[in-house]
């Protein structure tokens, strides 16, 4: 629970309270320093940088720097340099009336100085919490030096009836506005040369200049910068001096594990109670939108110098769970599993989310969203089931070779008889369990593996099982245009195939 606000009203009532100031940087290393002593991070819900980032971050605070956080597009570097706002002490003593944070100790605008000198202890004391003392700005191509440091306000030197030669007539940009706190610049290489020159003096020496008025404030910020790496980027770059004015930069990562992303994405995702009381999501299903993302980042069609968000996972789970919400809004189901044929209504979060290379562009992004899905799905197949390739090169010559008998080949009998399988998306639970039924072996075939599984889980495993034998090419699987798949002979289609492209020609 926060504590109140200081009740002092006074400059003469603080310093007789023994309060004593500290900089920005002082504050945030020893309340980092109070909260590794007591083993509360103060990086809340930042998963996955434990071992890596954080620390990182913990000895460039410690050393009382500026950060630049580098890293692809969803890593995390903005939530980063919000959560440091948690160690800036909760309450600092401002003068009242100051545009900029004037501390009564240590004034640096002409405002503070004027009334310190007029009115002594008597000067009136305002506080400013710490939620209030961060600032942050997007660099776009159109930010101003005047958006940032800023300019001569006319309208302010007209009413006052004041000389341009004023100080009074300065109106401040964001960054001495954030005087005494934290101030972030997001997608620094956004920012252009000429604007990013303009910091130099801040970070050095604490001069600015605004249209000629050469003022030395010694501005009190702790600075935290954001960007993907230079050579990554054609939008700009970050000119080498003003990097070389930045203490600490730290690399960030995407996460290491599909286990780690798949928390981060649980954590992050905007689902209601009722959607989770309506849709049970089971753990294959969670980690098969992991999967995804991952292929997405070593696939040959996904720009890897753009990166993969972890936004991608985030909104593709929240639309897998109301793709299984709307089926069981039509059928009036008070209740429903995700399936495999909802990963359907993921393929619009995934085309949205990847930067495609030439070739992904010739392929178009709905097909590679697809491929992307069938590749997870014949990673993640094997995580639960035997690799189907096993039993093809053990068949192969010997028969001793493999004396336990394939468990998938029924399956593939079946549809090798000329059978064919249509799994429709919104199909009733009952209907797409006996659907699944027709399928001889499939049901034993699961149930060989999961014999404890229950109703609902083994009807997800049949249905994943024949999803994962289509993509390692042991049965053909085709999209269905009113929204599912339909199973058949990979032999037959096959020769489908080939058959209507000869009629093709003919009639060509």
């Amino acid at each position: 629970m926060a504590s109140m606000q200081p009740t002092i009203k006074t400059f003469g009532e603080l310093k007789a309270s023994g309060y004593q100031p500290k900089s920005v940087k002082e504050e945030v290393r020893q309340n980092l320093i109070t909260s590794i002593q007591t083993n509360q991070s103060p990086f809340n819900g930042i998963l996955g940088y434990e071992d890596t980032v954080i620390p990182d971050v913990e000895r460039a605070l410690l050393s009382r720097h500026n950060i630049l956080f580098l890293g692809l597009r969803g890593q995390a570097k903005t939530r980063m340099a919000r959560e440091m706002v948690n160690l800036l002490d909760e309450w600092i003593p401002v003068v009242d009336g100051s545009d900029i944070n004037d501390s009564p100790f240590a004034p640096i605008s002409l405002y503070a100085r004027n009334l310190l000198n007029e009115m002594g202890d008597a000067t009136p004391i305002n506080w400013l919490h710490r939620s209030e003392r961060y600032g942050e700005k997007l660099a776009t191509p159109d930010v101003s030096v005047a958006d940032l440091i800023g300019d001569v306000d006319p309208i302010k030197a007209a009413n006052m009836r004041l000389s341009f030669a004023d100080e009074r007539v300065l109106h401040y940009g964001i960054i001495p506005r954030s005087h005494r706190g934290i101030f972030v610049i997001n997608e620094l290489p956004d920012l252009q040369a000429r604007i990013q020159v303009s910091l130099f003096n801040i970070l050095q020496e604490g001069d600015i200049q605004i249209r000629g008025f050469k003022l030395r404030m010694p501005l009190d910020i702790l600075f935290v910068f954001t960007a993907n790496p230079e050579d990554y980027t054609n939008r700009g770059s970050i000119v080498t001096p003003l990097k070389d004015r930045i203490e600490s930069q730290i690399v960030t990562h995407y996460p290491k594990t599909v286990h780690v992303s798949q928390a981060i994405t649980e954590q992050e995702a905007d689902v209601l109670p009722e959607q989770m009381q309506k849709v049970e999501v089971p753990d294959l299903a969670k980690m098969l939108v992991e999967e995804i993302a991952m292929e997405a980042r070593k696939s040959e069609y996904v720009d890897q110098k753009s990166g993969v968000s972890a936004r991608l996972t985030i909104s593709a789970y929240e639309n897998l769970i109301s793709t299984a919400e709307l089926r069981a809004l039509k059928h009036g189901s008070n209740n429903t599993m995700v399936r495999i044929s909802d990963f359907i209504g993921v393929i619009p979060s995934i085309t949205g989310k990847i930067e495609l290379v030439y070739e992904g562009e010739q392929e178009g992004p709905t097909n590679v969203a697809h491929r992307l899905l069938e590749q997870a799905i014949r990673t993640m197949f094997i995580q639960y089931f035997p690799d189907p390739q096993s039993f093809k090169k053990q068949t192969r010559g010997n028969d001793k070779v493999n004396p336990k008998p394939n468990p998938y080949q029924s399956v593939i009998d079946w549809f090798g008889r000329g059978n064919d399988l249509v799994m429709m998306q919104d199909a009733a639970d009952d209907a797409y369990r006996n659907n699944l039924y027709q399928v001889d072996g499939l049901y034993a075939a699961v149930k060989q593996y999961y014999p404890n599984a229950d109703e609902a889980q083994i009807a997800l495993l049949m249905e994943f099982m024949l999803h994962g034998l289509a993509s390692f090419s042991l049965i053909s699987k085709k999209g269905v245009e009113s929204g599912g798949y339909s199973f058949g002979d990979i032999l037959g289609s096959m020769m489908n195939m080939n058959f209507n492209s000869e009629e093709e020609e003919e009639d060509f």
